[in-house]
């Protein structure tokens, strides 16, 4: 992850709050003819904080998933003493690896466009043309939400609903939980879905969120990017598509 500049916000809706408001939302169900799902993350853990459990189910299930990998997340610590850009990119990689191991996906085919992390944009129809075809033939892509707040979220997700075709896309929220509140006019509740995580399921969504070490611990003189508040949102027995 690479916080937004409102990664920090002092007012962020803490977790408790979703939890009280919990809409029953229809279950997200994967077709059973399934047999490819792409996953997009603009940086290394946005797919596991987003999609771990349904990527973790997918996989047991049988279903071939591949990881298009936008950025290796090289910006998260901008001018940090302990890790510069390029070492930084290389251990969140390899965190990445550890992460899908954890969630039992550790056969996922993983493609690296190495886009600009916080740049995104400026490559957007560069990206949607490098997507053309890694998305040709799949069953469904599972992609960052177009308005989730950060900049390379919403550039991957644009350029993703370009290059899908006739894919099915769904996307799925981060930062959303972080700075949206209950029956936000904002964000598109009404196509939203559930996908129910089982006991074990989330269990190792978690060991795969504490893969990310340089995000979930300060580095150096760095605070954690992912500060226990916003960790919580991603310890729930569901997930959201839309």
């Amino acid at each position: 992850m690479t916080a937004p500049a409102a990664g920090h916000r002092p007012d962020a809706t803490p977790e408790a709050v979703w939890a009280a408001w919990e809409p029953d939302w229809p279950a997200w169900v994967p077709d059973p003819a399934w047999r490819r799902v792409v996953v997009c993350a603009a940086h290394p853990d946005d797919e596991v904080l987003g999609v771990g459990g349904t990527m973790a189910q997918l996989a047991g299930a049988g279903v071939e998933l591949h990881l298009v990998a936008v950025t290796d997340g090289e910006a998260s610590h901008p001018g940090n003493p302990v890790l510069g850009p390029r070492e930084l990119a290389a251990a969140r990689v390899e965190e990445s690896a550890h992460a899908l191991t954890a969630l039992g996906a550790g056969r996922v085919r993983t493609t690296r466009l190495g886009l600009p992390d916080s740049g995104v944009a400026g490559h957007e129809a560069e990206l949607a043309v490098s997507l053309l075809p890694l998305l040709a033939g799949a069953d469904a892509v599972l992609t960052t939400w177009t308005g989730d707040g950060h900049p390379d979220h919403e550039a991957v997700g644009r350029a993703t609903l370009a290059a899908a075709g006739d894919v099915p896309v769904w996307q799925y929220p981060v930062w959303t939980w972080h700075w949206a509140v209950p029956d936000d006019p904002r964000v598109p509740w009404r196509r939203a879905r559930r996908v129910p995580l089982p006991p074990s399921v989330r269990a190792a969504k978690q060991a795969a969120v504490a893969c990310f070490t340089t995000q979930v611990h300060p580095l150096g003189p760095d605070p954690a990017v992912l500060p226990p508040e916003f960790l919580a949102h991603a310890d729930r027995d569901h997930e959201v598509l839309w």
